[in-house]
């Protein structure tokens, strides 16, 4: 951050001020930490991948980890990193698809995401207290139960799981810098494992003139394109995620400069993050209890322990609790963003805009957020989370339509990265997102049945139904004069994100006080 003596203070921009009286948060977010957010957003490493190749296959799923990015992660970073430089505000996402597609569907595109982070955010403590499972056995759900109501109890792994997320919602009320910065911590603990395991299985690799790799599926059983199916559902869980790092984008020290760099530096992290833990991995063979074609999550301890012995076992094993709770800290920070700034536009209760003076933290909703993922940890919810990378798919489609729609209707709109290739490009990418959303869709169901498509329609019906009362709260709140008008076309909400986005990098704003409210009427 510059320091302020080094230049006259009238130099520094102006301090934009959001019309309900808001000071923006400090830019904290360097370029390291940002890329450290990203890869903890969409990845976290090769932990819980190991399902691809009992699914699909060695081959199969080497090779679909290189295809996924290109079909998948590269066309959604694309997204991103145009929309994300052309409104780097906070919220990312809600206001692209906002400005591009209007108050509804910018609406959507927050509370689904939200939602989806319900069933989302409380694998991440779960996935913790697994691995912890494994050095301690006493720990297992339903060993040490201290209460029942009902079907639902309360036992030692829930409350390792609620242990979990205080920690790291405290550590969230420190700001998205502090995160992101953790973050760059947890990813040389949860990398170094891996990168031991991949040492000594290419060099077993090298030494063995076995080919680790010979069979592309799982035999004779399993036709190629099956194996692709069944594989590319479960790689796109791995590469999900891209745009969750722009809901912090006013806290980034330069999103303009640093979002690009960062998102495809990330890709190239992740993809090299799984293709070589993997190839190592894969030289312990079909059968066995380490055999790829008996994994599942964890089993790359299994693995360790067979190429280095119980001291890599338990290396993996602690790197992928890092894994998990870094995971949970970079995702509370994004999807806490979310009521935020539902709230400032008024479709939820003003408290939660409730910030921490000090480190412009969004307490209350990442507080709230926090208690609803503790909820959501117990074993009763476990179900809903076929709903996961359906919701996440809408609100992609959302975001390449918004892409779509800026495209036309605002050609100048100020674009410090462009989608190269023109609309050739942007056809592309339709097409590669809307087919791949497709196929997920389709093979969600063919894995999950109708619960998958009941539980995912009813989510979006909700949400679609829940918008009606919340949009004439909002309004009514207008005519009163209590809230300002930031319809996504109005001169109050345009004149904001213009300032917000014009923002100068690394400035820190002194507080302001409230802002006069617009109570002139109301713009859809």
């Amino acid at each position: 951050m510059p320091n302020p003596s080094s230049a006259p203070h009238a130099a520094a921009p102006a301090a934009p001020v959001h019309p309900g009286g808001f000071r923006a948060s400090p830019r904290q977010v360097r370029l390291m930490p940002l890329i450290a957010l990203i890869f903890f957003s969409v990845s976290g490493g090769a932990y819980g991948i190991e399902s691809l190749f009992s699914s699909s296959g060695p081959g199969m799923g080497l090779l679909l980890i290189l295809v996924a990015p290109i079909v998948y992660g590269l066309p959604h970073s694309l997204v991103v990193a145009e929309l994300g430089t052309a409104i780097p505000v906070e919220g990312g996402f809600y206001h692209w698809v906002k400005r591009g597609l209007g108050n509804f569907w910018g609406f959507q595109s927050a509370l689904l995401t939200w939602l989806c982070s319900f069933v989302d955010m409380a694998l991440f403590p779960l996935l913790f207290a697994n691995y912890l499972q494994s050095m301690v056995s006493a720990v297992a759900p339903g060993k040490h139960v201290l209460f029942a109501v009902g079907s639902l109890e309360i036992d030692l792994n829930w409350l390792i799981c609620v242990g979990v997320i205080v920690v790291f919602t405290l550590v969230n009320l420190l700001g998205a810098g502090w995160v992101g910065e953790s973050s760059l911590v947890f990813g040389v603990v949860c990398l170094t494992p891996m990168l031991v395991l991949t040492g000594i299985g290419l060099w077993k690799l090298v030494s063995d003139p076995s080919n680790p790799v010979t069979s592309l599926t799982l035999g004779h059983q399993q036709s190629t394109a099956s194996a692709f199916g069944a594989g590319l559902f479960i790689v796109m869980w791995n590469y999900c995620g891209w745009d969750q790092v722009s809901t912090v984008a006013g806290e980034m020290e330069n999103p303009r400069r640093d979002l690009p760099k960062a998102l495809f530096a990330s890709i190239g992290l992740i993809v090299v993050a799984y293709l070589l833990p993997c190839l190592a991995a894969l030289t312990v063979g079909r059968d066995g209890a380490a055999g790829w074609a008996n994994w599942g999550d964890g089993s790359f301890a299994e693995v360790g322990k067979v190429l280095g012995g119980p001291w890599l076992q338990a290396a993996v094993t602690i790197g992928g609790m890092f894994s998990a709770v870094a995971m949970f800290s970079a995702l509370l920070a994004s999807n806490s963003r979310l009521p935020l700034v539902l709230s400032r536009d008024g479709y939820l209760p003003a408290r939660l805009t409730h910030e921490s003076k000090r480190f412009k933290a969004p307490i209350a909703s990442i507080v709230g957020s926090s208690a609803i993922y503790a909820v959501f940890c117990l074993s009763s919810f476990g179900d809903l989370v076929v709903v996961d990378v359906f919701l996440t798919n809408v609100v992609i489609l959302l975001e390449v339509a918004a892409l779509v729609a800026l495209r036309i209707r605002e050609p100048g709109l100020t674009r410090p990265y462009r989608v190269p290739g023109g609309w050739a490009a942007i056809a592309a990418i339709v097409v590669s997102l809307t087919a791949v959303c497709a196929f997920a869709a389709w093979a969600q169901y063919q894995d999950s049945g109708t619960r998958s498509v009941v539980y995912g329609l009813a989510t979006v019906a909700f949400s679609f139904v829940v918008y009606v009362p919340l949009e004439r709260w909002r309004r009514a709140r207008i005519r009163r004069g209590t809230l300002p008008d930031l319809g996504a076309h109005s001169p109050a909400y345009l004149a904001w994100l213009a300032d917000a986005t014009d923002r100068g990098p690394g400035v820190e704003e002194p507080p302001v006080a409230q802002a006069p409210l617009a109570t002139s009427g109301v713009t859809r």
